[in-house]
C-alpha cells in the first residue's frame, strides 16, 4: 500500500472516472478509507456500475473496491403533468 493521503488517492481515482473513454463518469462520490476505495453513487445500467469499479480497481489497485453504486431504473417520462 502506498503512503500517498486517501483525498489524494480519492482525488487521482475521480480523475480517472471522468477521463477514462469506457467511464467519462462525473457523479461517482470517492471515498478512501484505510486499504479501502469507496463508490458512492447512481448509474443506469449494471454494466456501467461494473466499468466503473474496474476503471477505479486500475486507478488505485493496492486498494480494495467496495462498490455502493445503485443502478436506477430511467423511464421516458409519462403523461404530461397539467399543473
Amino acid at each position: 500500500m502506498t503512503d500517498e493521503a486517501p483525498q489524494y488517492v480519492a482525488a487521482r481515482v475521480q480523475q480517472a472516472l471522468a477521463e477514462d473513454e469506457r467511464t467519462h463518469e462525473l457523479g461517482i462520490r470517492v471515498d478512501v478509507r484505510g486499504d479501502q476505495l469507496f463508490l458512492r453513487g447512481q448509474v443506469p445500467a449494471q454494466e456501467r456500475r461494473e466499468i466503473i469499479s474496474t476503471v477505479a480497481s486500475e486507478a488505485a489497485p493496492d486498494l480494495k473496491v467496495r462498490n455502493e453504486i445503485n443502478v436506477v431504473e430511467v423511464r421516458d417520462p409519462g403523461e404530461e403533468e397539467a399543473l
